[in-house]
């Protein structure tokens, strides 16, 4: 038996098959551009999702027996707008989880709407990547695309409809939209009424373990497989990407250093920080989850690596390693704005403390510190939310650096654990599909049976005292620099 998962990310989407015992047997990534056509502004065309899912399919398909695929499963990056017509067209460019241009209208949600309203009706307040400040944004800057609308989609919900042909989302995915009530898990008659939105417009819910249809028919046969193999939604990467790196149980927490950077950790039931910093979502194995983030980690790195230098990680990464951690060089990565905790889309990324004597291999460092530290930001308001977590499962391509995993067990002063997984949201969605097809009783059951831990870096106490005296002072910079960013930007 084969199950596949599919994560429709930002950059690329990746495709992977495992069997019944979880084994990797094959994975496919292909690429797709993303378009900035202003500042702070940032949009894919959704039909290219679609058609390197194909290519991937079409790809991972060559050499598997056909006939013992299963199930499928879907992930997908979070917050995204996609809106269809009446024919099912794409009435404009999705509008990505990334993009900053809803200032103004997070301002109405939370100021003339106002933040205990939002919370109450949906576990959260708007931030600019969240979809629904997007719908605001296009009944008001572009009506006659809104008037148009006849589906609203999140990303992943895209290629399950064009996949199955209905029109579903997950309680976790739709969590990010800002018009499900999470703790109820429905969704919020008062925000679609803000929005000006309709039911009718939108997914049916499912969990993301459920199945909601077979794959369609045409589909079936221009790919070769059974007509009954089983879709299963899946969900939220952010979600999905726990359940394939085995964050089960209650505090469990994962650390993912992607193109952004994610503090995860599980709840049995609905929490909410009482300054609505970090955000209270509905989890993938039916139960909740508190998340922060971060939005430029990996991204940070890729944008000195290459932006700046014109290098290779490798090198810059091996340069940084014979850093005395002793400095006072910091970094504050937000490149393209930050959301957790200061939820400011004009913040942006600051090197500070250099002197004549700073070396490249001082600021690769800074970077480096710069992203443990803000991810901290959020270690620490579950921490004053009474979350025990002494240790955390980390993920995402900066978890292949040693380095980089050190310092986050030195900052964060917990366990950091690598399992034999490394695949993420597609991983996940893999898993999930095992469920929805019935091979388990619960997500939980599948990633114990799973997924294992290959390797645990412990805090180092002489860098765990650095590291707080250093991030106390990191603490600092943003409040002083925040009014200055506003005049910065452009």
């Amino acid at each position: 038996m084969y199950f596949i998962g599919v994560d429709v990310g930002t950059t690329s989407v990746k495709i992977l098959a495992i069997d019944e015992l979880g084994k990797i047997i094959k994975t496919v990534t292909k690429e797709y551009p993303i378009y900035f056509p202003q500042p702070m502004w940032s949009e894919q065309n959704p039909e290219d999702w679609w058609q390197q899912t194909l290519k991937g399919l079409d790809e991972l398909f060559r050499g598997i027996n056909k006939a013992e695929v299963k199930a499928i499963g879907l992930s997908g990056q979070m917050h995204g707008l996609v809106i269809l017509g009446e024919e099912d067209e794409v009435i404009r460019p999705a509008i990505l989880w990334n993009d900053q241009r809803t200032e103004k209208e997070c301002y109405y949600l939370n100021n003339i709407v106002g933040k205990a309203k939002i919370s109450d009706w949906t576990g959260n307040i708007a931030l600019t990547g969240f979809t629904a400040p997007k719908i605001l944004w296009v009944r008001e800057n572009e009506p006659d695309n809104f008037n148009r609308i006849k589906k609203i989609m999140l990303p992943k919900d895209y290629l399950a409809y064009k996949i199955s042909g209905e029109c579903a989302t997950d309680m976790s995915d739709a969590s990010g939209t800002l018009y499900l009530d999470v703790k109820n898990r429905k969704w919020s008659n008062e925000m679609l009424s803000v929005l000006g939105i309709s039911i009718e417009q939108l997914p049916r819910l499912y969990e993301s373990f459920e199945v909601i249809g077979n794959i369609k028919e045409d589909l079936a046969e221009r790919l070769e497989l059974p007509k009954d193999v089983k879709i299963v939604i899946g969900g939220g990467d952010q979600a999905v990407a726990a359940v394939g790196g085995g964050i089960v149980g209650e505090n469990a927490c994962s650390v993912s250093l992607g193109t952004s950077g994610v503090v995860f950790a599980n709840s049995e039931d609905f929490v909410v920080d009482n300054n609505n910093r970090l955000h209270s979502f509905c989890n993938a194995n039916g139960k909740y989850h508190v998340m922060g983030v971060t939005l430029a980690a990996a991204a940070s790195l890729k944008w000195w690596v290459e932006n700046v230098n014109e290098s290779d990680f490798d090198s810059l990464l091996d340069e940084a390693k014979n850093v005395k951690i002793d400095n006072n060089i910091f970094f504050l990565p937000y490149l393209i704005g930050e959301r957790t905790p200061h939820n400011d889309p004009n913040a942006r990324g600051t090197f500070i403390g250099m002197n004549m004597t700073t070396k490249r291999k001082d600021m690769t460092r800074a970077i480096l510190e710069g992203v443990a530290f803000s991810l901290r930001d959020t270690f620490e308001i579950m921490r004053d939310m009474g979350m025990n977590i002494g240790e955390i499962t980390i993920n995402g391509g900066g978890a292949r650096s040693d380095l980089w995993c050190q310092i986050m067990a030195d900052v964060l002063n917990v366990k950091v654990n690598k399992v034999n997984s490394d695949d993420g949201p597609a991983y996940g969605a893999a898993i999930l599909a095992t469920v929805g097809y019935g091979l388990f009783e619960s997500v939980d059951e599948a990633c114990n049976t799973f997924i294992k831990i290959t390797d645990t870096i412990h805090p180092r106490e002489d860098s765990v005292l650095f590291y707080d005296e250093k991030y106390n002072k990191f603490r600092k910079i943003y409040p002083n620099v925040k009014d200055l960013f506003k005049e910065l930007v452009i």
